[in-house]
């Protein structure tokens, strides 16, 4: 295991880098574009304007790291674990993670515009000011996690536990969500969901562009007074 020792400015480009393990190691100005790995561990490593273009990442570890003006257009995470890991000012375009362990993982005001994430868990996970527009969010666990202020204007959260979000704190304008997603929304808002019969739908918006559906007596189904009242 490599341990405490400085990394600067090496040029690792499309190298594989399965099995290696660091702890406490700084990477600065690191090229590890389209490297790959399988299994590799950094444990409280910082990395510094490093550049992770095109990686691909397999059952890795981050742990605890810390990544500052670091690359990450178009790399993949695969069942990866970056659990207490912090990113600050870094690009993730067009960033791809399936599966693994994100809990507690700090990506406040982050840009993940059209990122992809799926069946990852994200218990705790920071995500306050977060830019998530178009961003493919599905079945993932953020339980208690910290949204507010996040933009997720035209987002999929499909089959997400979006039970610790308030509506009124984020962007949600034509997101997309489940039936069991949109009573939860509706209902954090404060709004009933009820039907009567013989109804026409009335479109209610509500804070951060969630529209829903609330419903209206329909003037014939009233009953006329006094039908059968004696003159």
């Amino acid at each position: 295991m490599a341990t405490a020792a400085d990394v600067r400015g090496e040029d690792w480009y499309g190298e594989d880098l399965s099995g290696r393990e660091y702890s406490g190691t700084l990477f600065s100005g690191v090229d590890l574009s389209e490297t790959t790995d399988d299994g590799a561990v950094f444990t409280d490593c910082v990395f510094r304007d490093c550049r992770f273009t095109l990686s691909r990442h397999t059952e890795a570890a981050f742990v605890t790291c810390t990544f500052t003006g670091c690359s990450f257009a178009q790399a993949t995470f695969t069942g990866c674990k970056l659990v207490g890991s912090r990113f600050d000012r870094c690009t993730f375009d067009l960033l791809t993670v399936d599966g693994g362990d994100w809990s507690f993982v700090s990506l406040a005001a982050a840009d993940l515009h059209r990122a992809t994430l799926t069946g990852v868990r994200m218990r705790e996970v920071d995500l306050a000011d977060a830019v998530l527009t178009r961003a493919v969010l599905t079945d993932l666990d953020l339980s208690a996690a910290v949204l507010t202020g996040a933009d997720l204007s035209g987002a999929d959260l499909r089959g997400s536990d979006l039970g610790g979000l308030d509506p009124r704190e984020v962007v949600l304008a034509g997101a997309q969500v489940d039936v069991a997603q949109a009573v939860a929304l509706v209902t954090a808002l404060g709004l009933r969901v009820g039907q009567r019969h013989r109804t026409a739908g009335v479109a209610v918006r509500g804070p951060g562009g969630i529209l829903a559906a609330e419903h209206a007596p329909n003037r014939d189904d009233r009953s006329a007074p006094d039908a059968h009242r004696d003159p």
